[in-house]
């Protein structure tokens, strides 16, 4: 069992990545339900829940079923650091995690997110400061450096640690990387073997199929994993891993079926969240994701990126469903 403060995880448990426009609760619900262990919200800027920013606000929703559940924030100045880690405390998730991780140009320009790996003592600091602002475990994500001349995330780790830091994720890759390359978890598997650390480590990057995830269990030897992209329209990732870990076969893929009930899902329960007209044109951009593979489905797509009335929309998923009731999906 892999614990994190007073949080209980199985062993080598899985971890939905906090990706931004992603991660949010509908998706977050559908991951869950399909075998997630531990949830984490969209990365939240420490200066947004500051100044009250709707947007920022609106991603400290949790709820009961997704738990436990992580808020991730990122920011690069102390004392709003401290300060939003007062107001996610709040809405009482179950761990408070900053992101030292995020490689995007408006963030790392901020000194914040993947910008704070050139400079591990202000990453320390930023740490401490949340630790302060919080009651709740702490635990961060990363990456390995800045660049390849510069991987510091063996310092990084054990100065966490010492501070305070109750887990750590750790991106395989640098941030001059951003998701490009391949990433390289034998910087996370010495990281684990350090004597000196006894915080769970979290690798993450790349587990993209079961067996991959049951590869990279065996090899690296570390407490668990992060999925990130690869449950990007496909929340069966966990339970397949699962499986697969435990009998060495994998699941039958996922029926055009079960792939019309989780878009359709998704969909109602982000007009519940975001509001009717924003859950529509927010789930546009997922259906590609959804039906991946499916022969002649670009028709059908374009009828659900076009319509704006949500009774028509589902009137549209059961067309489709009808249409594919013979289609028999392969392992894609």
């Amino acid at each position: 069992m892999i614990k994190i403060g007073n949080i209980e995880l199985p062993d080598h448990p899985l971890l939905l990545a906090p990706m931004e426009d992603v991660s949010d609760p509908p998706f977050r619900r559908l991951c869950k339900a399909h075998g997630a262990d531990l949830m984490y919200s969209e990365f939240i800027s420490s200066e947004g829940l500051i100044r009250d920013a709707m947007k920022s606000r609106m991603k400290l929703d949790i709820f009961d079923y997704e738990r436990p559940v992580g808020i991730q924030i990122f920011g690069g100045d102390e004392e709003a650091m401290e300060q939003s880690a007062q107001i996610v405390e709040t809405v009482q998730p179950d761990l408070v995690d900053i992101n030292f991780g995020c490689p995007v140009k408006k963030v790392v320009s901020k000194g914040a997110g993947a910008g704070v790996l050139k400079d591990v003592d202000l990453m320390v600091r930023l740490t401490k400061a949340v630790i302060k602002g919080t009651s709740l475990p702490v635990t961060v994500k990363t990456r390995l450096g800045w660049d390849e001349e510069s991987i510091n995330i063996d310092e990084v780790v054990e100065r966490l640690q010492d501070v305070g830091v109750q887990a750590l994720t750790v991106h395989a890759r640098t941030r001059a990387q951003m998701y490009k390359g391949h990433s390289d978890w034998t910087h996370i598997e010495r990281i684990k073997n350090n004597p000196r650390i006894h915080i769970p480590i979290f690798g993450n990057g790349d587990i993209d199929s079961p067996q991959k995830a049951k590869e990279y269990r065996e090899r690296f030897g570390l407490d668990g994993m992060m999925i990130g992209r690869a449950a990007i329209g496909y929340p069966w990732i966990f339970n397949e891993i699962k499986h697969y870990e435990k009998t060495g076969e994998l699941l039958a893929p996922p029926t055009m079926k079960d792939r019309l009930e989780a878009a359709k899902n998704h969909l109602i329960w982000s007009m519940e969240w975001k509001g009717e007209r924003l859950g529509i044109v927010e789930m546009r951009r997922h259906y590609t994701n959804y039906f991946k593979g499916i022969h002649g489905f670009k028709a059908h797509r374009q009828r659900l990126v076009t319509e704006d009335d949500p009774q028509q929309l589902l009137r549209i998923f059961e067309e489709i469903e009808d249409f594919y009731k013979d289609y028999v999906i392969e392992h894609l």
